[in-house]
């Protein structure tokens, strides 16, 4: 069942795809799956980009938290005893720090309806429907795309009649629809993990520890429900978990965890050398406090003292 107050946005991702398409139909013929491909990894980083500015805003309450880790592990410790009076007390380091530990959703929340706008288009197109103002020419084109034999709207539970119209194998389309399915479960579950351990190491003692380790874990089974997901809809999928992983490995590289000395001071870490020092080394911009030069030794002044001339007892003459 669709959505229709979502209408506006399922009109908006068609009208890009469509324009992504064509432009790629420059130089790719219309009805070949690398077009295709490359039009939904194409609007999928499009995306990913429009949203980086909330990734920002996550980062920033995220390094906010790291730094109040030490402040509110003594809370917790405090009020162990007092669940009701720990989380109060959190929350207002939380509040007046400006901290937010929900950010971390506002990226997710964001994608979902973009998700839905996808899975809403590509329906329309298995369903060889001109919908949500895609032309029949476009929804043919997508029809006619195959990615590694396998049809572009096609499911794994698509019937092998329905395969056959699309001008597919039925037994190819699955396979290559359960490697797809797998790469997206790993890419999901290598995501969560390293979201997971970054929080873990942020704070031991989080009450969510445990549910936290189970969400990680069970994740991947969440690919079982993407069985029933179009082809370019798993392809979009994967596309933003490999654009996730990377972006939080670029995040988690430049910001490490902060350090607490033994006078209990938060101590910041230097962050990882980027990967411009490492292929221009000379770069100023990548250059540590150690490369500058040296500065010149002071060179000892020595004062002339003049000499004493030897004086005549008596007289206070200078002698001959």
């Amino acid at each position: 069942m669709e959505l229709s107050f979502l209408e506006p946005l399922y009109t908006a991702i068609a009208t890009v795809i469509s324009w992504i398409h064509a432009a790629y139909s420059v130089i790719i013929p219309p009805d070949n799956g690398l077009n295709w491909a490359l039009t939904i990894i194409t609007l999928t980083v499009m995306m990913r980009l429009l949203i980086f500015p909330l990734f920002l805003k996550q980062m920033r309450s995220s390094r906010k938290m790291q730094e109040l880790a030490p402040k509110v592990q003594e809370l917790r410790k405090k009020y162990k005893n007092d669940k009701q009076r720990m989380n109060q007390e959190v929350m207002k380091v939380y509040q007046e720090a400006g901290a937010n530990p929900l950010g971390g959703c506002l990226p997710v929340v964001a994608q979902f309806p973009i998700f839905i706008s996808m899975f809403t288009v590509l329906r329309a197109i298995a369903s060889d429907k001109a919908a949500h103002g895609m032309s029949q020419a476009m929804v043919d084109s997508a029809r006619a795309a195959h990615v590694f034999g396998a049809p572009i709207p096609a499911t794994f539970f698509t019937s092998a009649n329905e395969i056959h119209a699309l001008g597919a194998d039925p037994i190819v389309t699955k396979i290559v629809l359960g490697i797809f399915v797998a790469i997206s479960s790993t890419t999901t579950f290598l995501t969560v993990r390293q979201s997971v351990t970054r929080s873990m190491a942020q704070m031991p003692d989080n009450p969510m520890a445990q549910q936290q380790k189970i969400l990680m874990y069970i994740s991947p089974l969440f690919a079982v429900f993407s069985l029933n997901f179009a082809l370019g809809l798993i392809l979009y999928w994967v596309t933003t978990n490999l654009w996730t992983l990377g972006q939080q490995h670029w995040f988690y590289s430049r910001h490490p965890m902060p350090v607490v000395d033994a006078k209990g001071n938060v101590v910041q870490p230097e962050p990882k050398p980027g990967l411009l020092s490492k292929i221009l080394p000379g770069k100023a911009a990548d250059k540590k406090p150690q490369d500058a030069p040296a500065p010149e030794p002071e060179q000892k002044v020595i004062r002339q003292q003049p000499t004493r001339q030897p004086r005549s007892k008596r007289t206070g003459t200078k002698k001959s």
